[in-house]
């Protein structure tokens, strides 16, 4: 069974600094690992955005938290990047 969620959400970096943006993440559970993940693009690119990597935290509405990963970064036009996630525990949705 796979479990999908798609819209707004916030990334919290260690430092507590948030970026808005639009994730679309899934589950996927195969051979008895569970687990979830997916992407994020950020309404801003920072430098800290840039260097985030462990430690993060997604924010979806309803205060509903998850712990990831970023697991790679690409240019999607020249102010755009989509970032892949791989989330931690639970997922939040």
């Amino acid at each position: 069974m796979t479990t999908t969620y798609s819209g707004p959400a916030r990334l919290i970096l260690v430092d507590g600094a948030c970026i808005s943006g639009m994730a679309s993440l899934s589950t996927n559970q195969r051979g008895g690992i569970n687990g979830w993940g997916g992407t994020f693009r950020p309404d801003e690119i920072t430098t800290d955005l840039r260097n985030a990597v462990d430690g993060l935290q997604l924010e979806l509405p309803y205060d509903r938290l998850g712990t990831v990963s970023v697991t790679g970064m690409r240019k999607l036009l020249a102010s755009q990047v989509l970032m892949s996630l791989a989330g931690q525990g639970p997922a939040p949705f």
